[in-house]
């Protein structure tokens, strides 16, 4: 029969198991960004969370680019399949690498040297197999990235909020402490000629009388 004291031993080992559940990584699907600048890096980024952890699988990863105005044909420009990197010739050959986790469930591409002519619809396609006791589950995910390719940076459009208010902030924060500067000497001048008038009155008084005569203090 178990006593309190191996109750005690238990809950410590209990509450670990507990939380080490409860602290399980969390995937989020993040979609990709879609301008990029002529000459910079590019990530093209393709998360598929897988829905159940603690199933083995089997991930086979297809990266196909269609140009603008393709007509709807694609070309296969990179893909992972049985744990192999291939990359087919196209016009990326070089210039494609390797962006994923260890996981698979990022498995984004980083396309180095980007040109104007790389711009055109990127897509990730996913198949996940699920490997259960009795059976075997195949998933298929996709995703698609519509690259525009600038010569020049664009700002966005929070940042440049954010500057602005940014710049509102300090021209307020200015003027305030130029205010408090003014009141602060405006408070010190006028201290002063209080202190000078008594200091004047009280030379003024006949030496005879000044022991009766105390100079009054502001407090």
């Amino acid at each position: 029969m178990a006593t309190w004291k191996d109750a005690s031993l238990w809950s410590p080992s209990l509450l670990l198991l507990l939380f080490v559940g409860f602290c399980s990584p969390v995937c989020v699907e993040v979609p990709s960004g879609t301008e990029a600048v002529r000459g910079q890096n590019m990530t093209l980024l393709c998360i598929s969370c897988m829905q159940r952890e603690e199933v083995s699988a089997i991930t086979n990863v297809e990266w196909y680019y269609e140009p603008t105005n393709g007509n709807g044909n694609r070309s296969l420009i990179y893909e992972y399949i049985d744990g192999k990197h291939t990359r087919p010739k196209s016009q990326f050959m070089g210039r494609i690498h390797w962006s994923g986790s260890k996981d698979l469930q990022d498995v984004s591409i980083v396309l180095h040297n980007v040109t104007i002519t790389d711009a055109g619809k990127f897509v990730c396609q996913v198949n996940r197999t699920l490997r259960y006791e009795a059976h075997q589950h195949s998933i298929q995910s996709s995703f698609e990235i519509s690259l525009i390719v600038n010569d020049v940076a664009t700002e966005d459009f929070t940042s440049v909020l954010s500057e602005i208010m940014m710049y509102i902030l300090l021209a307020f924060l200015t003027l305030w402490l130029l205010i408090e500067v003014v009141y602060c000497y405006r408070k010190i001048s006028k201290a002063e000629e209080v202190t000078q008038e008594s200091v004047t009155d009280y030379l003024a008084i006949p030496s005879e009388n000044k022991e009766n005569c105390s100079v009054p203090v502001e407090e």
